[in-house]
């Protein structure tokens, strides 16, 4: 899913970033057959920019296999980013707290295209252990609560253009879809978050953090459960709102 209006001159740029943004989470190796399937870029710009951000150091060139891997430098990005985001300063240490007293999930991610990318994701099993935190984790737009709060304060323009593609994408199923969407706008305006179940036994709430000056972020909380929907977002509903009225008075004061 590539964004609309881009001029010719940076033509060169986008296609190499959307080579970087093929390779994910359990992907070691692809090939330039397996990079234009996942990008839809023609074969001769694959190899032109595979050899340039090899020469680079972005990626690393397994000569036996015929395939690439991403290089250090990508990780070293990463890195900055989450050093550097004065959101993430302020928010982790909230959501760390409520993810360990009430033995939830609470995450915090932004749009790439047509999905979310977690900033941050304090996670707890169960016994009430801290799991890995999933930073980079993706997950789809219009199939999760993330996706959905986002899309309820989304650009007008940028809700269309994705519309579009999910419509072909999904084809028959797109109207159940586009009806779930829908209800998750209103509960996001009525009710201030929207609650979804895309994964089996794990019920999902979100809220969109917006502020004037910075990209929208959007909080949520989940877990794995059997209990019904209704008795998670009862349970909830308090402490996901009042930790995104915090957050968003703390974002609007970073650029005061």
């Amino acid at each position: 899913m590539t964004r609309s209006r881009r001029s010719p001159l940076n033509r060169s740029l986008d296609r190499g970033i959307a080579i970087l943004r093929a390779f994910r989470p359990g992907t070691e190796l692809l090939g330039n057959g397996d990079i234009a399937e996942r990008t839809g870029l023609p074969r001769a710009s694959i190899s032109r920019l595979t050899q340039t951000l090899t020469e680079a150091g972005w990626l690393e060139h397994d000569v036996r296999q015929r395939a690439y891997r991403l290089g250090a430098p990508v990780l070293t990005l990463g890195h900055a980013m989450r050093s550097g985001s004065p959101v993430l300063r302020i928010a982790t240490p909230p959501m760390t707290a409520l993810a360990r007293r009430l033995r939830i999930n609470v995450g915090l991610a932004m749009r790439d295209a047509d999905e979310m990318v977690y900033l941050e994701s304090v996670r707890f099993n169960a016994r009430g252990s801290q799991r890995s935190v999933v930073s980079g984790q993706r997950v789809p737009i219009e199939l999760t609560a993330l996706g959905r709060a986002w899309l309820a304060v989304a650009p007008e323009a940028e809700r269309a253009a994705l519309t579009a593609h999910w419509k072909k994408k999904w084809r028959a199923r797109w109207r159940k879809l586009e009806q779930e969407i829908a209800e998750a706008a209103v509960n996001v305006t009525r009710k201030g978050y929207c609650v979804a179940s895309w994964q089996p036994q794990v019920v999902a709430m979100a809220t969109p953090l917006v502020a004037a000056s910075r990209p929208v972020h959007v909080l949520n909380v989940s877990v794995t459960t059997e209990a019904p929907v209704t008795s998670v977002v009862r349970s909830l509903e308090q402490p996901l709102l009042t930790l995104a009225a915090q957050l968003r008075v703390a974002i609007g004061e970073i650029d005061r």
